[in-house]
């Protein structure tokens, strides 16, 4: 495939143009996944051009992730990076690269769950901090229900740069949809990219409004663990039978369309 490249000063975005030229099925992915990447910017998730959100295309063993060097304002659904799962690059005239010590992470949660189409890792404050307390995410406020019906915990080892690392974070990770990285920050996956995007937020909000409970000093009133148990079933019915990434993502995209319609270039 050839990239329309061209060099430009050291403070232009760099211009890529797939519309058109990849399957339809990668195109809404592309679209999806730039968007989940703009509204990353926009719940002020993002970290310089640093931390990444991944997804498949559906029906390939292709992943799409952000090109490294590009802050998430900047990213598009051309200029999202095709790779494998060992992180190599698709297409040959490709002019990014991507950040490996990143995509370790990412591609261990693709291999183990291969159901899940967008893996999510964030480093905001609060996760990060509520990452780094003993006991973890506490069962304060609604969106932590959410959260700890399906949450797993990583010890941290250091940057992600150890292939032996992966075997361990799959491990930890079993079948859960939210992880917190100790020391280190957050990770969601999703059969959607709504759906990881959706946990997300649910989990950001968790960690939030701990840390502002327990800011206040007051005592806090703990939920019960069988209300936490019964809360993925009542958010089913909630959400008639469809999840709440699916119900929430028109509203998302056309968010980011209102925004700044760029992203899908």
């Amino acid at each position: 495939m050839a990239y329309k490249w061209a060099k430009v000063a050291m403070f232009d975005t760099p211009k890529v143009n797939l519309q058109g030229k990849v399957s339809d099925i990668e195109w809404q992915t592309r679209i999806d996944l730039a968007a989940c990447y703009r509204l990353t910017v926009m719940q002020g998730w993002d970290d310089l051009i640093y931390t990444h959100i991944s997804a498949r295309i559906p029906g390939t063993e292709h992943l799409l992730i952000n090109a490294f060097g590009l802050t998430f304002d900047e990213i598009t659904a051309s200029n999202l990076v095709k790779i494998d799962i060992e992180g190599n690059i698709i297409d040959k005239d490709c002019p990014f690269e991507i950040n490996p010590a990143g995509f370790t992470i990412h591609s261990a949660v693709h291999q183990a769950r291969h159901e899940a189409q967008c893996v999510l890792h964030l480093h905001t404050n609060e996760t990060i901090a509520v990452a780094s307390l003993k006991k973890g995410l506490l069962p304060l406020s609604q969106y932590a229900m959410f959260a700890l019906a399906s949450m797993s915990y990583h010890d941290y080892e250091g940057l992600a740069v150890n292939v032996d690392e992966k075997l361990r974070i799959q491990q930890n990770l079993g079948n859960a949809n939210f992880m917190l990285l100790r020391n280190h920050g957050a990770l969601t996956l999703g059969d959607t990219i709504g759906d990881a995007f959706m946990h997300m937020y649910d989990l950001a909000r968790a960690c939030q409004i701990q840390l502002q409970i327990m800011s206040s000093g007051m005592e806090p009133i703990i939920v019960e663990q069988a209300i936490i148990d019964g809360i993925k079933a009542q958010a089913n019915i909630v959400h008639t039978g469809t999840t709440g990434g699916q119900k929430s993502w028109p509203a998302m995209l056309r968010k980011v369309y209102r925004a700044d319609p760029s992203f899908a270039t």
